[in-house]
């Protein structure tokens, strides 16, 4: 029995990413259409047709799971601890002193083989 509402589930899903495809479709179509409207006529029209397309989306099983995904990442992101202050300071200018002198080591070696190259070709 439970197999039989997956399938019937499946079939949904497909018939409703049918109509996402469309309405995505019939967003950019119309946005190429009335190209002599006003930009804002347009971008709500698009944005209207976009915010459809993704609530449909989000009733398929696949929708589903990104939902759950965010809810998961969001969960995730609250439990980092985030650098102090002074120690994105310290970090950042440790980052640019290793970036300044490997700068310079790359100078160095790049005007020795210039300088070496223009002696042997002359």
């Amino acid at each position: 029995m439970k197999h039989n509402a997956e399938v019937q589930e499946s079939r949904r899903d497909g018939l409703k990413w049918a109509v996402v495809v469309t309405l995505v479709v019939l967003a950019v179509v119309g946005n190429t259409y009335f190209a002599d409207q006003a930009l804002l006529y347009r971008v709500l029209g698009v944005v209207v047709l976009c915010a459809g397309a993704a609530a449909i989306a989000l009733t398929t099983a696949k929708g589903r799971d990104l939902a759950e995904l965010a809810k998961s990442a969001k969960k995730e992101i609250q439990r980092v601890v985030w650098p102090t202050r002074p120690e994105t300071v310290q970090t950042t200018a440790i980052v640019l002193v290793a970036v300044l002198v490997v700068g310079l080591m790359l100078w160095l070696i790049d005007t020795l083989l210039s300088w070496a190259m223009s002696g042997v070709i002359g």
